[in-house]
């Protein structure tokens, strides 16, 4: 293949190394993407059927990614038919491979195989609507909490997680109970359960997973520091007969423990794949070496870890500045300064700086002194476009058409406009539903049900009946029809974009709300394409909208703005100028970190922060912080100390070193270009 020889030596012997269980340590900036995507290419071009390669990562983005480059090193090859797709491996995240699997097999487990796959703000709903059942008058339980340790024990090996307060175990066992019934009565599944419930099938109904191994016969993980315990068993049942697996992952980059994340499926790999090779890349194509060796000296001092050195040919580079600060204002003035003179005097658009967070409280300051100075950025963590009502409720409506019996739907928009049938309404439905053990919708259907109510919510109740039932034979009949139009016509039935006018005091708030709203039902027919089943393209369309948050984000990628950005979401991602701020004790590291234990994964998460720096690396730190309305002392943190001295130069020593004359005609120049 030609595009092997503009590999390195490393990468090229991952490559090539295509049987057998392999492990490929891609230190930060290393050229992993390349090298997976290489692999794939390599493997087909040698013989291996593209149905029978698996990749899975953990973001779709990173999976869209993966397919676009595969396929441009693919050759295409003649169909046989013009209506024969190409053949082509599988490459998506641990979720969407899960969704896969269960559509094909789940009906084993007692579910059908339309069901849907709940969001968080829709197990938020179920969650809390089982505490207000099972939690004593006046008890406040933040169901936020409560998700998060349900989640957890869902993701352990085996179901065993210790709580150090006998009674929240206690809880989480009932709730769980409750919440995994309340799913199966809806034909619904979680994000969790899509690898638990695929674990299940294939330790119940073994064929499933032996189908399974013979079409995955290749398998590569990435990302595979970030994996927790069900995931490692998933890939473990997938490949420990034919194990040819294919793990990338650096373990100097696992800042995800405390979403349930395991180092030691990277570190102690050979204790159950013992024959495993282990290939390491550390030639670096982002940063500086002046940055490289920065980062080197700080995570050396991490003693459980696999050694590597990153290196670089970018040369030495700046060297990184060190700055502090008397408050956070001051700290966030004097970044968004230094942003502005490299973008007048350097020439250097907003787009190519980053200001990395410890936490999305430091922003405060931050975006105050950016719209002060009128700087464009974005903020990467804030509202997802997902969260706005208009698209919820839109979601909830087609999950509703496509599967009534979907309560956390159903209940978001029963009277959405409003339609009679009132919150009292809805309750004794939902009670009634309880006492019969059935759905709210099926409750709705119920004779007895019906005649308890009075003639007004009654016929309520069979006018909202009959017009899900009518919108969804629409579905099964015309199917010429374009999901488009059929979402747009019950919208303007249902007179939804006239109740967010109603809502809105500012009508070109409301305005933008609808624009918003009929882009997205414009996207309906992109999913599926072809397929005349239009209730299977509404089902896709609905589970990559859950399976994908992060689609809206991608189209401000571009967009000449600053971004700020919290450390732990920053992972995978370079900018040639960043501003690691807040650089104290009890930020980084964490106050949490000495009494739970995680400082490694502090000294990990301020290596990943720095190693996102192509060219220019400054760090600062504050001598007092604003908190809860008062100025606290803040200490600068101890990893500062690891960094070593000739590496950094400290922001007062520059500012004490005469400018070169010719460099500071320079500048002036280019400032009053700038003003012209």
């Amino acid at each position: 293949m030609s595009h092997l020889g503009s590999l390195n030596p490393q990468q090229r012997e991952a490559v090539i190394t295509t049987e057998g269980p392999v492990l490929i340590l891609a230190g930060a900036g290393t050229g992993k993407t390349r090298v997976i995507t290489s692999r794939i290419a390599y493997m087909i071009s040698r013989g291996v059927a593209p149905s029978n390669v698996l990749g899975v990562t953990f973001t779709n983005k990173a999976a869209r990614e993966m397919q676009e480059r595969v396929r441009s090193l693919i050759p295409k090859k003649r169909r046989k038919t013009n209506d024969e797709p190409p053949e082509k491996p599988t490459i998506c995240t641990f979720h969407s491979l899960c969704a896969r699997i269960l559509r094909k097999h789940i009906e084993k487990l007692g579910y059908k195989r339309n069901f849907v796959i709940y969001t968080e703000s829709e197990q938020l709903g179920a969650i809390r609507k089982i505490l207000s059942h099972v939690s004593a008058k006046g008890e406040k339980t933040d169901p936020r909490h409560v998700l998060s340790l349900v989640s957890k024990v869902k993701n352990a090996p085996s179901g065993e997680v210790r709580f150090s307060d006998p009674n929240a175990a206690v809880l989480i066992d009932l709730v769980l109970k409750r919440y995994q019934s309340a799913l199966k009565a809806s034909n619904a599944v979680d994000f969790d359960d899509l690898i638990g419930l695929t674990l299940q099938l294939f330790e119940e109904h073994p064929s499933s997973l032996d189908a399974c191994r013979a079409l995955y016969r290749y398998v590569m993980v990435d990302e595979y520091q970030d994996t927790n315990g069900a995931q490692f068993k998933l890939v473990k049942m997938l490949t420990e007969e034919h194990r040819n697996l294919c793990v990338v992952g650096d373990d100097d980059q696992s800042i995800y423990g405390w979403r349930g994340a395991e180092i030691s499926n990277l570190l102690d790999l050979e204790k159950h794949f013992p024959e495993v090779k282990v290939v390491k890349l550390e030639q670096n194509y982002r940063s500086t070496n002046t940055i490289l060796n920065a980062a080197n000296a700080v995570i050396k001092n991490n003693p459980k870890r696999r050694p590597k050195s990153l290196w670089s040919e970018q040369g030495q580079g700046c060297p990184i500045l060190l700055q502090t600060y008397v408050s956070d204002e001051e700290e966030a003035q004097g970044v968004v300064d230094e942003i502005e003179f490299n973008r007048m005097s350097r020439k250097i658009p907003w787009v190519e700086h980053a200001v990395l967070l410890r936490t999305n409280i430091q922003a405060r300051a931050l975006e105050t002194a950016l719209r002060k100075e009128k700087v464009r950025y974005r903020l990467v963590g804030g509202q997802s476009w997902f969260d706005r009502r208009e698209i919820k409720d839109f979601l909830a409506f087609m999950r509703t058409l496509q599967n009534p019996h979907d309560e956390v739907s159903l209940l978001r928009i029963a009277n959405v406009p409003a339609r009679g049938l009132s919150d009292v309404t809805m309750e004794r439905l939902l009670a009634a539903s309880q006492e019969r053990d059935c759905s709210v919708y099926a409750a709705m259907q119920h004779t007895d049900v019906l005649d308890s109510f009075l003639t007004r919510a009654r016929e309520a109740i069979g006018d909202f009946v009959e017009l899900i039932e009518g919108h969804r034979t629409k579905l099964e009949v015309e199917p010429d029809l374009l999901l488009s139009e059929w979402a747009e016509s019950f919208m303007n039935e249902i007179a939804y974009y006239d109740e967010l006018r109603r809502c809105e005091k500012n009508e070109e708030t409301a305005e933008n709300r609808i624009r918003s709203l009929k882009d997205l039902i414009l996207t309906l027919d992109e999913y599926a394409p072809g397929k005349p089943d239009l209730n299977r393209r509404l089902q896709t369309f609905l589970e990559e909208i859950t399976l994908d948050s992060e689609r809206e984000s991608d189209k401000e990628d571009k967009a000449d703005q600053v971004t700020l950005i919290t450390m732990h979401s920053c992972k995978g991602l370079e900018y040639p100028h960043v501003f690691i701020v807040g650089m104290e004790d009890g930020l980084l590291p964490h106050t949490r970190s000495k009494e739970e234990g995680t400082m490694d994964e502090e000294r990990r998460l301020f290596y990943v922060a720095i190693t996102r720096a192509k060219k220019t690396l400054s760090i600062s730190h504050c001598q007092t912080r604003r908190k809860y309305g008062q100025s606290m002392p803040c200490h600068p943190s101890r990893f500062l100390k690891e960094l070593p001295e000739d590496l950094v130069e400290r922001a007062e020593d520059r500012m004490s070193e005469p400018t070169e004359q010719e460099e500071g005609k320079n500048l002036f120049e280019a400032m009053r270009a700038s003003l012209q």
